[in-house]
């Protein structure tokens, strides 16, 4: 005998009139030997006798033959993206593609319509609708005996493309109880999923959830605070709390969406904008990419008073992906800004920041000039700690630019005026930059010890970018040797250091391109080239990529020969 209990959630919700009797009921049937038992359901709290099978969206291609069933007309792609952001959800297909038919809409008039009200139009003429299927799972006893903040949050892992991360929902919701249990339910309802430690919904639901006005939900501007709080750390290495921040590399894409809504929002708000210049500077330390904010911030009226610092921590992102020209852009664009206001710090520290734009440029004398208008500043202000900072960075264009005593100079007093305690960040990159000199001047001994001290600090720090760099200029050293396994030893450990850095990964890559072809392994050279170019090209890093399509043409030219 079969039976077959369809949508069964009324009876088997543990809250419902009668739970318990029906629930003992449904699990002495499934104990029959010749009662094969069958139920669907969305509430899991099924009997633990029978065999429990999650039912996944569809697949694409099982997606479009199901709505083409219906919706008789020819595909396309701007359907066929619908479907996509519909996440192949079954029953919103189905209502998607009854409503279209039913109104002989054409492929383009369903793209408009589906932008004008996307989940809405999920509602045929017979009554059946996506929103009534929704709502009743918000009316069953067990939902409503999660008090009233349930749909609230509900609303806030609409919100957030990512969902809601699980292990940080103590410092999300922290004022409301038993927040791990309204999770859990909400799972058991099958109104949300896990995936990737966070708890999210399929896109129909999301669409039909989130909050119309982000403003008028409570919880979420309760969220957008406790973001907002994570992010006002003054982000630095030497300083605490910046092992912390590491917490943006999971919820990077939430924090930018929350910022890109609420900018958009109330763009006159001073809060929302010292959090954009804050998450950039996180995505700088911890996870380098382009950010979706740019053009937000770029669109700032030069008046408003959060617009150079914004402008200057974007700058310094782009800077660190390779976007060198976008960089010094934006930077000569903040330092008019913070010279019509006359703040000469900010003058100064923008002047630093610019002069490494143009040395990565090849404008070694122009970044030479810079960094010394900069250093003239901060000597006037008496401002130590920014002389010396100034100082390493002046370093590096002296000696991009030939100049090796000047900049060895430069670099030995930036060390010098640092007190013996703090800083180590900065003295770490002035051994950086000092093992590069001795390299250049030939001392290979004294290049290595100075790479030497600057893995050790930053080795105890667990700073991966100068532990990058530091391995990739050992890799360099190795090679001239012609001490080559050496040489891929250190790229391989700098290739250990790229997680979140796409740029240091390209650039690892094209170092090891350039040891194999000089090796004369061109298949090899190419294939690394080859995957460096890819990754130059996403990030918008046209100088690197330059370089790589140039030894790719070298590689050519000497496999023809």
């Amino acid at each position: 005998m079969i039976i077959l209990l369809d949508n069964a959630e009324p009876i088997l919700d543990p809250q419902g009139t009668s739970a318990q009797e029906i629930y003992a009921v449904v699990e002495e049937l499934s104990q029959f030997g010749n009662i094969c038992l069958c139920i669907t359901s969305r509430i899991s709290t099924v009997p633990p006798d029978c065999k429990t099978l999650d039912i996944p969206t569809l697949s694409m291609e099982a997606a479009r033959d199901a709505f083409y069933r219906i919706y008789e007309h020819e595909k396309s792609d701007p359907v066929n993206k619908i479907l996509e952001q519909l996440d192949f959800h079954p029953l919103s297909l189905t209502l998607l593609a009854t409503v279209a038919q039913h109104n002989k809409w054409d492929a383009n008039r369903l793209a408009r319509e589906w932008e004008r009200r996307r989940t809405g139009m999920l509602h045929t003429q017979h009554s059946k609708s996506l929103a009534a299927t929704i709502e009743m799972s918000l009316a069953s006893p067990i939902f409503q005996r999660l008090g009233p903040e349930a749909r609230g949050l509900l609303g806030v892992v609409a919100f957030f493309p990512q969902g809601v991360n699980e292990n940080n929902v103590g410092w999300l919701f922290p004022t409301t109880p038993d927040i791990t249990n309204i999770f859990d339910t909400f799972c058991v309802l099958s109104l949300t999923y896990r995936t990737n430690g966070f708890i999210t919904m399929l896109a129909p639901l999301r669409d039909h959830l989130r909050p119309k006005d982000p403003k008028s939900s409570q919880l979420l501007s309760m969220t957008k605070g406790s973001y907002f709080t994570r992010l006002s750390v003054d982000l630095y290495p030497d300083k605490p709390g910046f092992g912390e921040a590491r917490w943006i590399t999971s919820e990077d894409v939430n924090a930018e969406h929350l910022l890109d809504i609420f900018a958009s929002i109330d763009m006159d708000s001073g809060e929302i904008w010292d959090a954009c210049a804050s998450f950039v500077r996180h995505l700088y330390w911890h996870k380098r990419r382009v950010t979706t904010l740019g053009p937000k911030i770029e669109g700032l009226p030069d008046d408003h008073r959060s617009k150079p610092g914004c402008l200057c921590e974007l700058s310094e992102l782009l800077y660190s992906i390779g976007s060198d020209v976008e960089c010094k852009r934006l930077l000569t664009h903040t330092l008019k800004l913070h010279r019509e206001r006359g703040s000469d710090n900010q003058v100064a520290q923008t002047l630093v920041f610019l002069a490494e734009a143009h040395r990565r440029l090849g404008f070694y004398e122009e970044g030479v000039q810079l960094g010394k208008e900069a250093s003239e500043i901060y000597e006037r202000l008496s401002d130590t700690v920014g002389h010396a900072r100034c100082l390493s960075h002046l370093a590096w264009s002296l000696y991009a630019d030939g100049q090796l005593d000047a900049a060895e100079a430069a670099a030995s007093r930036a060390i010098n005026l640092l007190p013996e305690d703090g800083e180590q960040f900065l003295v770490c990159q002035c051994h950086r930059i000092l093992g590069e000199i001795h390299h250049a001047k030939g001392d290979t001994e004294g290049a290595i010890g100075h790479f030497e001290a600057a893995l050790g600090i930053a080795s105890s720090f667990s700073w991966h970018p100068q532990l990058f760099w530091i391995h990739f200029s050992l890799a360099s050293i190795f090679s001239d040797k012609e001490e080559f396994d050496d040489a891929d030893a250190h790229i391989e450990r700098a290739k250990s250091h790229t997680v979140n850095h796409p740029y240091h990964l390209g650039r690892a890559m094209d170092l090891q391109a350039w040891f194999w072809y000089n090796q004369r392994r061109f298949e090899e050279a190419k294939s690394e080239a080859l995957r460096a170019a890819e990754v130059f090209k996403k990030l918008g890093a046209t100088r690197d990529l330059e370089d790589c399509e140039r030894l790719l043409r070298d590689i050519d030219s000497e496999q023809s020969e």
